[in-house]
């Protein structure tokens, strides 16, 4: 392999029935930062059927050229035509660093291309930079996450890394940026296929993503009961927030999974982030630390999440919780 023959960034635009995710413009934001550095082209690839109207978007978030693969096939998201148009994508276009959204859709894809391709993948990253030497730099969480590691991928290309959406900061789109688009066309083989989507059920949410919140009030193992979310979400509903958890309050049953943040669940970056209760484990300190502004209520005045607050109250969040809510519905 001569990896002098791969140039420039491939950022997969993972899309949802027309929507693009957020973690898409995350990573071109993060792309269009790498590629400053290194006078690197930057693409978006951008897959599904009936899609190519959301180039514009893609040029507006910084990317210099769109890459656009619409097929029937892709109407839904199915692992082998998802792979296989990526596949043939990158064999094409020789991209020497491929980005995606560590999404449900991202897990699976990146695995697949990586051994395909023969080449390495760093997954779940929370920090990309680029070495003296060239090559990309792939920070992740090791160790239960009570350390970083980070990981280059030096004699083989392209470079793949899955990034957790909410880690890297989105820059403002610019509407007046544009760029190329490119129809590429792929063959998919006339067998049948192994998996087919016969039916699609919706599941009713209701709530707002917390990576997509403004305010966040999180409730850890201090809240105890769901009588202690009873009283988190009477708070966030004064303040119109969303209410998250840790870890121990999602094993324990007090709430869903969706609500988690930590290494092993979403990683936030609100506004403000109200922790209720936390101690402030390395591991959920990764998911949030990013947070504008972190207000941490905790009876230890020891607890290590006050090492990361902006605002510390020493007390019992049973207590101050609905005082605080009594004084904020006035």
């Amino acid at each position: 392999m001569n990896i002098q023959d791969y140039q420039g960034i491939l950022v997969f635009a993972e899309q949802r029935e027309g929507v693009i995710s957020s973690v898409a413009f995350e990573l071109l934001s993060k792309a269009r930062e790498l590629a400053e550095e290194k006078t690197m082209t930057v693409s978006a690839l951008l897959m599904g059927h009936g899609i190519a109207h959301l180039a514009n978007e893609l040029h507006a978030a910084g990317a210099d050229h769109v890459i656009i693969v619409d097929d029937q096939t892709l109407s839904h998201y199915l692992t082998e035509p998802y792979t296989h148009a990526f596949h043939q994508v990158i064999v094409a276009k020789k991209p020497e660093i491929v980005m995606l959204g560590a999404t449900t859709i991202g897990r699976d894809l990146g695995p697949r291309l990586s051994a395909r391709l023969m080449t390495g993948l760093t997954a779940d990253c929370t920090q990309l930079d680029m070495s003296p030497d060239g090559h990309l730099m792939m920070t992740r969480p090791a160790f239960g996450g009570n350390l970083c590691a980070t990981i280059l991928c030096k004699e083989h290309r392209p470079q793949i890394s899955t990034v957790r959406p909410g880690v890297m900061r989105r820059t403002p789109a610019d509407p007046s940026r544009t760029g190329t688009t490119e129809t590429f066309a792929v063959a998919f083989s006339n067998e049948t296929p192994r998996v087919r989507v016969k039916q699609v059920v919706k599941a009713e949410k209701h709530l707002v993503d917390i990576t997509e919140a403004n305010i966040l009030v999180s409730g850890g193992r201090g809240v105890g009961s769901h009588d202690g979310f009873d009283k988190l979400r009477a708070l966030a509903a004064c303040i119109k927030a969303e209410v998250s958890s840790s870890r121990a309050m999602v094993d324990a049953g007090l709430i869903g999974h969706e609500r988690q943040v930590g290494q092993t669940g979403k990683t936030v970056r609100p506004d403000v982030y109200i922790a209720c209760g936390i101690s402030g484990a390395i591991q959920h300190l990764a998911g949030m630390e990013e947070s504008d502004y972190i207000i941490a209520i905790n009876k230890d005045k020891f607890a290590p999440i006050f090492g990361v607050a902006d605002l510390g109250l020493v007390g019992d969040l049973h207590q101050i919780i609905p005082a605080l809510t009594k004084k904020l519905s006035r």
